[in-house]
């Protein structure tokens, strides 16, 4: 089974400081047909104004990871965290039983784009905790977030992980789920998937079948590969 989600056809929110795009329903957007894929619940695409920023607010009970990639975060948070992420950096917050925190564009001068992406944990009523780092990229698909911390990534409390996937023009890769869930998200680039053209901000799940990707574009590919148990797949 295949689930195609066009950027185009994303929820889309505009508060002026704030350019925001939801793959999955998410705040004033709502539609059942996108609740997410599996354990993954939200992938928002943010454009963040100079100097601005999300006000303290709380969370609890999800895994909460940011991809920066274009400018740099300023984080603060109650557990007393105050850090700087710049682009190419993750970064990874279990709410557990509970933590607020507020999110602002570090550059009073420039622009600043994210992922922010939320995972549903398989524990609830954990200690809430807090983790980033930078993690090169390792050959084709590199494990950023996973169950284990392998390989050098951050660790988080859900049987999934999320991988970059890099491919040079003219490359290709077979992505097997097995028996499980995977999403692909197009960062930027170009890619052919089972005859299906994707664009930045395009995404791909699947569902016992086997993606054939290759790079069709002239630049460098980037996207995220998420390998999801078993669970919701959008019909």
């Amino acid at each position: 089974m295949i689930y195609l989600r066009p950027a185009k056809q994303r929820g889309a929110a505009n508060f002026g400081w704030l350019d925001s795009n939801h793959s999955f329903s998410f705040g004033n957007y709502y539609d059942p047909k996108h609740m997410g894929v599996s354990v993954l619940r939200v992938i928002n695409d943010d454009f963040v104004i100079a100097g601005a920023g999300f006000q303290e607010h709380g969370h609890r009970d999800m895994e909460i990871i940011s991809y920066v990639l274009e400018g740099a975060i300023e984080h603060k948070d109650s557990m007393g965290n105050s850090f700087v992420v710049p682009a190419g950096d993750i970064q990874r917050m279990s709410a557990g039983t509970g933590i607020t925190h507020s999110e602002f564009n570090h550059s009073k001068t420039e622009a600043m784009k994210f992922l922010q992406i939320w995972i549903t944990p398989n524990k609830t009523g954990i200690k809430p905790s807090y983790e980033q780092k930078a993690v090169p990229q390792n050959g084709t698909l590199t494990p950023l977030v996973t169950a284990d911390g392998r390989e050098g990534s951050l660790m988080m409390h859900q049987d999934a992980a999320m991988y970059r996937l890099v491919l040079q023009p003219g490359e290709n890769i077979a992505l097997d789920s097995g028996e499980r869930i995977g999403y692909l998200h197009i960062i930027s680039g170009s890619l052919t998937v089972n005859s299906n053209q994707l664009i930045q901000g395009d995404a791909i799940g699947v569902k016992d079948e086997v993606l054939k990707a290759l790079n069709t574009g002239n630049t460098e590919l980037t996207a995220l590969w998420f390998d999801l148990p078993r669970g919701n797949f959008p019909s």
